[in-house]
């Protein structure tokens, strides 16, 4: 594909209607705003300039999904704040809405922005404020889902999921559970989501992402899982894929991410066009945007250029996004069928 055919490409996917789904707050900061909060702050920072911070904080060097989680360590640390929250919040919900990102849901651990005063409820408050002024002033609606951490305490998990719960009606949509994978099973932090489930509450799980299909199991069986976050290594058994493409389960495939993490060798080897060809509901997201460099356009585009994505497939990925939200029933239909007409242009 010449420079020229690359760039149409990503210039029709931009002005797409898109959903977002898995995307996390403290992997999508702006460098702009980093070098800002840490003034304000007293953070010190290993680089001063917002070009040298990028190229840091964009993963290229790492071997696996540890490594890749150390850079949260530095967004996190500025993130302390109910006014840190509010403004990366507003500011992620405007990035994704500059590419017609009509419909998104943000995922973050209260639990990690506690170094300061904030209280649990402040820090779900504070970035719902920033999602509801994006949405007044630009129109992109944003909801929160809120994670539990892998290697932390199941009691802390239990903390967190009656925290989701709380805020259902306003503005929480799901309970998660994030994290190293490799060695901390979803099953330890059952309890949570029983009670998010008890409640109600939609549950996804990050799975089969540095650990294998015994992971997704856990996180569909063990804690009932109504999405699967990743679930790269589904392909590992073939049954339990077949359990996935029967009931439809989505699946949220952040391609970028995945080569990153050495989940996958390479796009080229990137499992998503055999699950998508098997009928699975799987739909593409950025993950973290800035770690990962990538916006939604630019995993839509990749999808076409290393895996052979065509426009018609385009639209069904991008249809099964909104599809897959956590929005009530009639909301949805009403999301699908406003965006469906638009989306449908890019294979006439």
């Amino acid at each position: 594909m010449n420079d020229s055919t690359s760039a149409d490409l990503r210039a029709r996917i931009h002005e797409l209607p898109k959903a977002e789904l898995h995307l996390h707050l403290d992997g999508s900061l702006r460098p702009s705003t980093i070098l800002d909060l840490a003034d304000d702050a007293g953070v010190a920072l290993p680089y001063g300039d917002a070009t040298s911070l990028y190229d840091y904080l964009y993963v290229q060097d790492g071997q696996n999904l540890v490594d890749y989680l150390k850079r949260f360590d530095l967004t996190l640390s500025v993130m302390q704040t109910a006014e840190s929250m509010e403004r990366t919040a507003r500011e992620l919900c405007e990035d994704a809405a500059a590419e017609n990102v009509r419909y998104l849901e943000i995922r973050y651990s209260p639990i990690l922005h506690q170094q300061g005063d904030l209280t649990l409820e402040e820090a779900v408050e504070a970035p719902l404020r920033g999602a509801r002024q994006a949405e007044a002033d630009l129109g992109v609606k944003a909801n929160l889902i809120i994670c539990g951490i892998r290697n932390l305490p199941p009691e802390t998990s239990v903390r967190l999921a009656r925290l989701a719960v709380g805020f259902k009606e306003r503005g929480v949509v799901a309970f998660d559970l994030a994290g190293g994978e490799a060695g901390n099973p979803a099953t330890e932090h059952a309890e949570a989501f029983r009670i998010a489930r008890e409640a109600n509450l939609n549950v996804t799980i990050h799975a089969g992402e540095a650990a294998g299909a015994v992971s997704i199991a856990q996180a569909l069986h063990g804690c009932g899982a109504h999405r699967i976050g990743h679930g790269t290594h589904l392909y590992e058994d073939p049954g339990l894929q077949a359990y996935v493409n029967d009931h439809q389960i989505p699946v949220e495939v952040c391609l970028t991410s995945n080569v990153q993490t050495h989940a996958v060798e390479s796009f080229e080897t990137h499992p998503v066009r055999a699950y998508f060809d098997d009928g699975l509901n799987v739909s593409l997201h950025t993950d973290n945007r800035l770690m990962s460099g990538t916006t939604m356009t630019e995993e839509y585009a990749r999808a076409v250029e290393h895996l052979g994505f065509s426009d018609d497939d385009l639209v069904e990925l991008i249809l099964n996004g909104f599809r897959s939200a956590f929005l009530p029933w009639a909301e949805k239909q009403a999301l699908v069928a406003d965006v469906e007409a638009g989306v449908r242009t890019l294979a006439d």
